[in-house]
């Protein structure tokens, strides 16, 4: 737990970092085109965290374009009773991420952790589009194995993955049974904003645009059920998450943590376990 709460911490560092990073990218490229500018949003991170060897993982690979996506599948020791997708956040890779779901995995779940172009064991580099393509790509080849298309479904996004996780569930509605956002923005617009000095924000207004936004997709996500998760103490405000939250029109949890961003699973194994159990609960 030790070793799993420093690499969050250097989660939250290489995030604030990003605030101020994009602040300055934001200044020079708001004239440019989104295509241009939509990368300058994530941090890869190639440095892997060899994985302990008692748990059960498998490497799956899957070649689009000229690039290699690398996704890490995590089994739990008994029959998995629900498998989620995770996307995670700009920074840090799934070998980083992966202690946010050692509760979950413990007690039947299966996890797959999908690296976007660029980090850990995936080429290239990293696009709001790309990461969307890639997504539904490795959805639909879960979606063929039987170890997965058997079990109940749930997409999880965390912090800048919130909006590819809402962006696959809409796409994917009749196929999933939950969806999880932790740490969420409206879209990576708001994102631009949040992160930036108040006097450019006309600007940002005005040239950038979200391909895809989690504020344009939950309201077309319909009879399934979504969990909400934030902090009033996290640096992307609270009032994001809640915003979207007053759209959703399926069943839906909003759940308040003390904590930093993203900190949740980690200093609240359990409370995440009840929530994650009650989402794959039929009535």
């Amino acid at each position: 737990m030790v070793e799993e709460e420093s690499n969050r911490g250097d989660e939250i560092m290489t995030l604030m970092k990003s605030k101020h990073i994009l602040s300055f990218l934001l200044l020079a490229f708001t004239s440019l085109a989104h295509a241009q500018m939509d990368e300058k949003f994530y941090f890869p991170d190639k440095q892997w965290i060899p994985v302990a060897d008692t748990i059960d993982t498998e490497d799956l690979f899957l070649t689009v374009d000229d690039d290699t996506i690398h996704a890490l599948i995590v089994k739990p020791k008994q029959t998995p009773k629900a498998s989620i997708l995770f996307f995670h956040g700009n920074g840090d890779n799934v070998s980083k991420w992966l202690g946010h779901f050692r509760k979950l995995i413990d007690n039947g779940y299966q996890v797959c952790l999908f690296d976007y172009r660029g980090y850990g064991k995936s080429t290239g580099t990293p696009t709001h589009l790309n990461i969307a393509s890639d997504a539904q790509l490795l959805f639909d080849t879960l979606l063929k194995r039987d170890d997965f298309k058997n079990t109940p479904f749930i997409i999880y996004g965390a912090s800048i993955g919130t909006q590819a996780a809402v962006h696959t569930a809409r796409n994917n509605n009749d196929k999933i049974m939950a969806l999880v956002v932790d740490g969420m923005m409206a879209s990576f617009t708001d994102v631009a904003l949040v992160t930036s000095p108040k006097e450019y924000h006309e600007q940002i207004k005005s040239s950038l645009f979200s391909p895809y936004s989690a504020q344009e997709d939950v309201p077309y996500i319909r009879k399934i059920k979504v969990l909400f998760i934030h902090s009033p103490e996290d640096f992307m405000p609270i009032a994001q998450s809640k915003e979207v939250y007053e759209t959703v029109a399926c069943e839906k949890r909003f759940w308040e943590y003390t904590g930093e961003h993203v900190m949740a699973p980690l200093l609240y194994p359990d409370t995440l376990l009840k929530y994650m159990d009650e989402l794959i609960i039929i009535k």
